[in-house]
């Protein structure tokens, strides 16, 4: 039996972690299984919902390491739009209060998200950091292997 919902159609907290024994045993699975699906159908029926599961639960995950300010390593500047993403939501900070902060509209802010500020130049990124008040340090590596960029 899956957990009930809040008004607003969300799941009490701490009751998102569903497993997929609760899935199987949910009622749509009972609904497929009583309309005479086979259980390769059900399953083939259901898999959508495994699906989301996994998505939902890899999300929840990157939320919450995001909330300890857990940001791993980044090793390429294509990686720069997420972690600015993941600091806004770290601090605890709205679209709107970090519009406001860049004095743009907030649905530029939503689109820049959406699309994982894709394309930023890089004095917009410090823009965007400068906002939230944080300090990114940038570290070159030393090279393992020369023979790479040996020019032939």
């Amino acid at each position: 039996m899956l957990p009930p919902f809040t008004e607003e159609g969300l799941l009490p907290p701490g009751d998102y972690p569903l497993t997929f024994e609760q899935l199987r045993k949910s009622h749509q699975r009972k609904h497929f299984e009583d309309i005479g699906l086979t259980p390769e159908q059900v399953n083939r029926a259901l898999e959508p919902a495994y699906s989301f599961h996994e998505q939902l639960k890899e999300e929840v995950e990157w939320y919450e390491r995001i909330k300890r300010r857990d940001f791993g390593t980044i090793d390429t500047l294509t990686a720069l739009g997420p972690l600015l993403v993941a600091l806004r939501i770290a601090n605890g900070i709205t679209q709107k209060e970090l519009a406001n902060r860049l004095n743009v509209d907030e649905s530029q802010v939503s689109r820049d998200e959406r699309n994982e500020y894709h394309g930023i130049s890089l004095e917009r990124a410090q823009r965007i950091i400068n906002a939230l008040g944080e300090k990114l340090i940038i570290r070159v590596d030393d090279k393992t292997d020369n023979k790479e960029l040996a020019i032939a």
